[in-house]
């Protein structure tokens, strides 16, 4: 059973940076792809940034140019860094793991709270 364990959340002023770690407890080799996702009161669970497993990244709209999602394979561990930060941005943000082949198994981490406020 894989787990994922996310960290690096808090609360941060408009306009800061924060960074996000995923600590995965097998090889990162070993998934589809890995990614954040994030969820605000009242809203859905939406898609922020995804690594695949050959390197290619993929960002909502609502981040390029200030998110960057990165992996190190040999901590096993996958970073989103936040910059120019904004109240909007503020959720609960998830790490998330595909692995194998239809049927998939997505494993999900238990989520952190960024909170973006003055």
């Amino acid at each position: 059973q894989v787990q994922l364990v996310e960290s690096g959340g808090g609360l941060v002023q408009p306009g800061g940076s924060l960074r996000l770690s995923c600590a995965a407890s097998g090889s990162i080799f070993s998934f589809n792809f890995m990614g954040w996702y994030r969820q605000a009161p009242g809203k859905q669970r939406e898609a922020v940034a995804i690594i695949f497993s050959g390197g290619l990244t993929n960002y909502a709209d609502s981040v390029k140019g200030r998110f960057t999602i990165s992996n190190d394979v040999a901590k096993n561990t996958v970073y989103l860094q936040m910059n120019s930060l904004k109240p909007e941005d503020t959720a609960v943000y998830y790490c998330k793991a595909r692995q194998g082949a239809i049927p998939y198994s997505d494993y999900w981490g238990q989520g952190t709270q960024v909170t973006v406020s003055s």
